[in-house]
């Protein structure tokens, strides 16, 4: 289908309004998974034309996505990428893992931006950060998109690694499900069990008496109250 390409609208107002001079774009991939890291990508690319045929990382093809993740990586002004693991999804929720990554992500950029536009409605990146929320970013905002392409392609190629090189997880087909519900992931939970790489305090667990008692509960009183909030209103 025909959509509309990016622009960079929101990032000049931010510019506008608020005097910044470098504003990042903030995307995640990984969140709804039930193994693997969340990925958040931080992007910094000015106002320059991006590449032809830059959009939200799901509207591309698996492997015009991977061709223009390349192409990404050398036309951005900078990137980095931050991970939360699933450990520390499991011991800080969501809300507060999304958060790690981003701030990771934040500092691995060789400059500190002064604004940064988040794909989205809800804020989890907060003070000190002056942050500035755009429902499908992904599609709408240069920098988002570009973050969306780079995080989805460099978590797609990490899971794929861990189903094809690691032999506790072939059966559960990384390489094609990348850590989401997937009927062939389903089966082998249902089969083995959860691996290292999957998120133990996830609700799938609670559907497979086998493995019920490997569910771990939050550690964190601090993060289970944020989450339990509703700020992101994920039920997984």
């Amino acid at each position: 289908m025909p959509y509309e390409p990016p622009t960079h609208s929101v990032e000049r107002s931010i510019r506008a309004t608020t005097g910044a001079k470098i504003v990042a774009g903030i995307d995640e991939v990984g969140r709804g998974a039930w193994a693997g890291p969340v990925t958040v990508c931080a992007a910094v690319t000015g106002l320059r034309r991006p590449p032809a045929g830059l959009t939200d990382s799901k509207l591309l093809t698996p492997k015009r996505r991977t061709e223009l993740a390349v192409e990404l990586e050398q036309w951005v002004t900078a990137y980095a990428l931050g991970d939360a693991s699933p450990t520390e999804i499991d011991e800080l929720g969501m809300t507060a893992a999304l958060r790690l990554a981003a701030i990771r992500a934040l500092e691995g950029l060789p400059v500190r931006p002064d604004a940064v536009i988040l794909d989205g409605k809800h804020d989890y990146l907060g003070s000190p950060w002056q942050v500035r929320t755009v429902i499908k970013g992904d599609q709408s905002c240069v920098a988002v998109a570009a973050a969306s392409v780079i995080a989805k392609v460099r978590r797609d190629t990490l899971m794929a690694t861990l189903g094809t090189e690691t032999d506790d997880c072939a059966a559960y087909a990384f390489g094609d499900n990348a850590g989401y519900p997937s009927p062939v992931h389903k089966a082998a939970l249902e089969e083995l069990g959860p691996t290292a790489y999957h998120r133990l305090s996830w609700a799938y667990l609670d559907a497979m008496p086998r493995w019920r008692h490997l569910k771990k509960v939050r550690l964190s009183a601090e993060a289970a109250a944020l989450e339990s909030g509703g700020q992101l209103g994920f039920d997984f």
